[in-house]
């Protein structure tokens, strides 16, 4: 984040104080029991929503293209996109422990895109196609209804627990019911496959160009570690549908299947950029440096 231009770095601080701020508004909340600062908690969000889109035309304007290109905007994408899902749904799902779960998966996002932050880059010229945009949009959307559908599952796992254990005041009220936490989660689990299956079906033109262009192969393009994930993810999802449709396995399992397509993609979109020196990279030389050569 340090890596940030002045003004950049200033306005993605302001938002993470907002994204704080509403998650220690919802923990106030969660000891009330009630939804007494939910307006506050969703203006709160929107603030810091703005800002980040603040931040990503800035890149837009800089890199003259959807700021897709970079890891970073990656990540900003995903964490609006999540958040205005989150903020849509606010209107009807008035619940506690809704709102403050997923503020803190939102805080969590955007606390992840701090680690990513850099420059803005310029997209390769390989990689200059149409299907640049509908490979990264689907790919972030992806991630955000997965986000979704495991803020859900924590909620189920969450209102199970407690009624199992006769808690049913810290249930009733506070957490969404079983049936409808279910629905959502399933909900999220077919817009990710879906969402998916077209981001890996347009990365395949991707893989195409830079192969034949930058000289990378394809079996080394399609063995790299963040490919190999996001397959992986792909499979998983699929697995976790077939099995509720052929089998009718238990909401918990369903719950717990999801957490972990969950923590895969996110390893995906960002452990393998930090650990495994992933090559799924379509930006160039950043910005900052072009200017001082020039």
């Amino acid at each position: 984040m340090f890596e940030l231009p002045i003004l950049e770095k200033a306005i993605f601080i302001g938002a993470l104080i907002f994204y704080f701020s509403a998650a220690i508004v919802g923990m106030r909340q969660l000891s009330g029991g009630k939804d007494k600062y939910g307006q506050l908690l969703t203006t709160l969000i929107a603030l810091a929503v703005s800002l980040e889109c603040l931040i990503l035309i800035f890149r837009a304007a800089a890199i003259q293209t959807f700021p897709l290109t970079g890891l970073f905007e990656s990540m900003m994408v995903l964490t609006v996109a999540f958040s205005l899902t989150f903020l849509f749904l606010s209107i009807a799902i008035k619940q506690v422990w809704f709102g403050s779960v997923m503020v803190w998966m939102i805080l969590a996002m955007a606390l992840l895109s701090a680690v990513v932050a850099r420059p803005a880059a310029r997209l390769q010229a390989a990689a200059r196609t149409p299907w640049i945009l509908a490979h990264g949009l689907a790919m972030v959307l992806s991630g955000a209804m997965i986000a979704f559908a495991a803020g859900t599952a924590a909620l189920f796992l969450l209102g199970r627990w407690r009624l199992k254990h006769k808690q049913i005041a810290k249930v009733i009220g506070r957490v969404p019911n079983i049936e409808r936490l279910q629905g959502m989660n399933v909900f999220g689990l077919r817009a990710s496959l879906v969402l998916l299956t077209f981001g890996l079906v347009s990365g395949v033109g991707l893989v195409v160009v830079k192969s034949a262009v930058l000289g990378v192969s394809g079996v080394e393009w399609l063995t790299d570690p963040k490919i190999v994930l996001i397959v992986a993810v792909w499979l998983l999802l699929a697995v976790i549908l077939v099995l509720r449709r052929v089998f009718a396995i238990s909401g918990r399992t369903t719950a717990w299947l999801t957490m972990a397509a969950f923590f895969l993609i996110l390893f995906a979109f960002i452990g393998t950029a930090i650990f495994c020196g992933t090559k799924h990279d379509f930006s160039t030389v950043e910005l900052s440096r072009v200017e001082a050569r020039e």
